[in-house]
C-alpha cells in the first residue's frame, strides 16, 4: 500500500510574532528548525523512507523538508517545488498582527476571514509592500490578491491529481512539506472531511502525519507519527 507523509513546516518567524503570513516568504525560527530536525529523526527511527518529495516554493517549507531529510540521510532524494502547494494567500491581512487585527475589525470578523470555508480576507492592495508580482518565483503566474480555503483547495487538488497521485499509484513513497491550509486541502480530500469541519482542523508544525492508502488512494489509516 502506498505511504504518504504530510509535514507542516516548523515554526516560522511570523508564527512566533502572531502575524498573517500567507504567500510572504519568511524563514523558520530556531525552534522551527529543530521541529524539522526532530521530524526527520522520528521518521528515520520509525523506519520511514521515501522515493520522492514535494514542497511549495516558500522558504519555511523547503527548509523544513531539507532539515528533515538531512536527519534521515536522504538529502539526495528528488524534490519538486511548486507554488500550488503554497500557503493560502491572506490578501490584505498579510503582515498584520492577528491580535491587533481583531482589535481593529472585531473578533467575529477576523474569525470569519480566518476560519470560514469560502469567504476570503480583503484583497491585497496593488503596490503593497507585500506585492509579489516582481518575484521571479511567480513569473507568468496569476498571483491571487486573496484566497479562501475553498480557493486554496481549488489550486492544490489539480496539482495533487496531476503530479503527486500518479507517483503514489506507481508505488512510490511520498513526503510533502507544506503549510497549514495547503495541507488542510489534502487532508480534506483524503479523509473526506466536510466543508464545515475542515476549517477547525488544526495541523501542528513539524509533526509528520502518516497516511496509509489503498490502490485507489483512499485512506485506510491516518495518524500522527509521534502517537504510534
Amino acid at each position: 500500500m502506498p505511504t504518504l507523509v504530510l509535514i507542516r513546516h516548523g515554526q516560522s518567524a511570523w508564527n512566533l510574532e502572531n502575524r498573517f503570513t500567507g504567500w510572504w516568504d519568511v524563514d523558520v525560527t530556531e525552534k522551527g528548525a529543530e521541529e524539522a530536525r526532530a521530524a526527520g529523526r522520528l521518521m528515520r527511527d520509525k523506519g520511514l523512507d521515501f522515493d520522492c518529495c514535494f514542497t511549495s516554493v516558500q522558504t519555511r517549507a523547503i527548509k523544513t523538508l531539507n532539515l528533515a531529510l538531512e536527519e534521515m540521510g536522504r538529502l539526495w532524494l528528488p524534490v519538486e517545488k511548486d507554488w500550488h502547494l503554497n500557503e493560502r494567500h491572506y490578501g490584505g491581512l498579510t503582515g498584520l498582527n492577528k491580535a491587533e487585527t481583531a482589535a481593529k475589525h472585531g473578533d467575529e470578523q477576523v474569525h470569519i476571514w480566518r476560519r470560514s470555508f469560502d469567504i476570503p480576507p480583503p484583497p491585497l492592495d496593488a503596490g503593497s509592500e507585500f506585492d509579489l508580482s516582481k518575484d521571479r518565483r511567480y513569473a507568468g503566474i496569476a498571483i491571487p490578491a486573496t484566497e479562501s480555503l475553498k480557493d486554496t483547495i481549488a489550486r492544490v487538488l489539480p496539482y495533487w491529481e496531476g503530479r503527486i497521485a500518479p507517483e503514489l499509484k506507481s508505488g512510490k513513497r511520498v513526503v510533502i512539506s507544506a503549510h497549514g491550509n495547503s495541507l488542510r486541502a489534502l487532508v480534506k480530500h483524503l479523509s473526506n472531511i466536510p466543508d464545515d469541519e475542515i476549517t477547525s482542523l488544526e495541523i501542528p508544525t513539524g509533526q509528520p502525519i502518516v497516511y496509509q492508502l489503498d490502490e485507489a488512494l483512499n485512506a485506510t489509516d491516518r495518524y500522527y507519527l509521534n502517537e504510534r
